[in-house]
Parts: structure tokens; C-alpha cells; sequence
């Protein structure tokens, strides 16, 4: 096994080759490799998204062009279910050829959305090259942290007034067990990864012991714009929606395959939980913990609630 990353690791059994995978010089240090799993990215919530997009985006055209110059047989990539879109009228589950939904914006989304744009721009100009992309529900493990991870450390549970979430998740494990498959050739394509099924949103508050409290649709999605434009808040509004609206999957080429994930999606929240490590978040953004005592009492409603007077104290003095 050979790993490939800026600086080496410390898996004793991987042959570490030290560059950076954007450098075009890539091709000559995997013309030995039959096989590349792509895994380099920034998808970190607090990310510059300038930086991280041109990253990520350097990145995955590097290794798809390089591998296609070096003569790599199969390219694996992960890129995410969310590019499905999450929408109220969205089918539960979705098939996983379902159209490609997704806003695209300033957010991770819209870098998974880039990325599948240049894979499908790679196998129309090397057709020997096999690109398999895998497309996991909402991620969960050591080390994850995401909008839909920080959704479960705030103080209460943000719903849109008329409809309910639907939550799947992926764990890492089972993710990395989908991963072997399509490395060896096993399950080709586009291929949706998750846990069996999905909760309803009465069901998560009862494992978590969180509480919801409903918003307007409008004015959810509206003051949380307002609120990134400020800064205020580091993803995008549309974000908000894969917490609020279903984008469950459903993981038939996998199935298919005999394979099967080894984590419900009760035991993938129950470690999400466990792994909240007594943080605090509030409309996606990390409160030190002097500032956490501050919201144990729903900071999140406050927060939008007090944006949207605001805006309402500054329309009306316009008038």
C-alpha cells in the first residue's frame, strides 16, 4: 500500500511518498499505482471558502489528471449525498439516480458539486480512466465535524414550521468498508452510503434528549443569509436546509454488492452525541466555553429570533 500525503504518516505498513497532490509533478510518483483513493481535502466548517474551494478543487483535477497520464486503471473519490439537495418534497429515500439537486453556493456543497463536475469532465476526456464516486449521508466518528455534526451540539433542535427532518447517517467505519469495495473493483459508478434506514425527528430528540423549536421557513433561511453575510455565521444559509429538510439515500449498488453496514443510525447518533465533548454551538458557529454558559437556555432562538427584529426595526425606519 502506498499513501501519498505532504508530510508522512504514521502507518508503519503504508510506503509514504511525501508531496503535495497538487503538484503536477503527481503523475510520476504514482506511474506504479493500479489503483488511487482520493481522500485529500478541506471540508472544515471554519475554512476560509475561497481558499478551501481553490484547494479542493486543485486537488481533484490534479489527481484525475494525473492518474490518467500515469495510467492509473481506477480512481476513487468521496464527494457527499448533500449533493442531492435537501428539499421538503424530496423522496425518502432517494434513489441514488436521482438528479443532482444541490444549490450551488459558497459552501462545501458547492465544492462537492465542482468536483463531480470535473470527474464527469475526466471521463469524457480519458475514457480508460474508471472513476468510482462515493456518496455518503451525514458523516459521523472521531474527528468529524461538519454542519450537520454541529446541529447536535446547540442547545436545541432548529425545524422549519411544516415539515420534519428525516436523519441517516454514515459512519466512518462503514464508509471505509464501502471504500474497499469500490477500490477493488467490486462496485462501480455513483454509489449512495449510509446506515439502513432513517429516524424520524421524534425519534432523535427522544435518543438525544434534545428539544426542537420551530421557525418559518422564510425567516429561518432568511436571517441565517443575513447572518453569514455578517460573518456571523461560517456556512451559508442553504446549508441549513440538511438539517431541516430530508435528503435520506438509498445504498442499492452497495446492497447489490453484499455489502452491509455494520452501524444503525441510532448507534451513529448515539457516538455523535458521546462525541459532542461539551461543546456549544449556535447557528453553526463554536462559542468559547465562557461564552457557552450564556446560551444553555436556547442561544440559538435568540440569536435568530434577535437578527430578524433587527431587520424588521431597520425596514421600517426606512419607510
Amino acid at each position: 500500500m502506498v499513501a501519498i500525503d505532504e508530510e508522512r504518516g504514521d502507518i508503519q505498513e503504508a510506503t509514504w511518498r511525501v508531496i503535495d497532490v497538487r503538484d503536477p509533478l503527481l503523475a510520476n510518483r504514482i506511474s506504479d499505482i493500479d489503483v488511487l483513493v482520493h481522500l485529500a481535502g478541506d471540508y472544515a466548517v471554519d475554512s476560509d471558502p475561497g481558499e478551501r474551494r481553490a484547494y479542493n478543487l486543485r486537488a481533484a483535477q490534479t489527481v484525475l489528471t494525473a492518474s490518467a497520464a500515469a495510467r492509473v486503471r481506477r480512481v476513487v473519490l468521496v464527494t457527499s449525498a448533500m449533493v442531492y439537495g435537501a428539499a421538503p418534497e424530496n423522496d425518502v429515500p432517494l434513489p441514488e439516480d436521482a438528479a443532482v439537486a444541490a444549490e450551488p453556493d459558497t459552501g462545501v456543497v458547492g465544492d462537492y458539486l465542482e468536483i463531480e463536475a470535473l470527474v464527469r469532465r475526466a471521463l469524457r476526456s480519458h475514457p480508460g480512466l474508471e472513476v468510482t464516486v462515493l456518496r455518503p449521508a451525514a458523516v459521523v466518528g472521531p474527528g468529524v465535524d461538519t454542519v450537520i455534526t454541529r446541529h447536535f451540539e446547540s442547545p436545541r433542535l432548529l425545524t422549519v414550521k411544516g415539515c420534519s427532518p428525516r436523519w441517516q447517517f454514515c459512519h466512518l467505519d462503514d464508509l471505509l468498508s464501502a471504500l474497499v469495495l469500490a477500490a477493488r473493483g467490486l462496485v462501480k459508478g455513483v454509489l449512495a452510503v449510509g446506515s439502513d434506514g432513517w429516524l424520524e425527528q421524534e425519534k432523535v430528540e427522544e435518543l438525544s434528549g434534545l428539544r426542537r423549536f420551530e421557525l418559518p421557513a422564510g425567516l429561518t433561511f432568511g436571517t441565517a443569509q443575513r447572518l453569514h453575510r455578517l460573518g456571523i455565521t461560517p456556512a451559508p444559509a442553504t446549508d441549513l436546509h440538511y438539517v431541516v429538510y430530508p435528503w435520506v439515500v438509498d445504498c442499492a449498488g452497495l446492497r447489490e454488492a453484499g455489502w452491509k453496514p455494520a452501524w444503525t443510525n441510532e448507534a451513529a447518533l448515539e457516538q455523535l452525541l458521546e462525541l459532542r465533548e461539551n461543546r456549544t454551538t449556535v447557528v453553526g458557529r463554536r462559542l468559547p466555553v465562557k461564552e457557552a454558559t450564556l446560551t444553555a437556555a436556547g442561544a440559538t432562538v435568540a440569536v435568530i429570533g434577535t437578527a430578524a427584529i433587527v431587520h424588521q426595526v431597520r425596514k421600517k425606519r426606512r419607510l
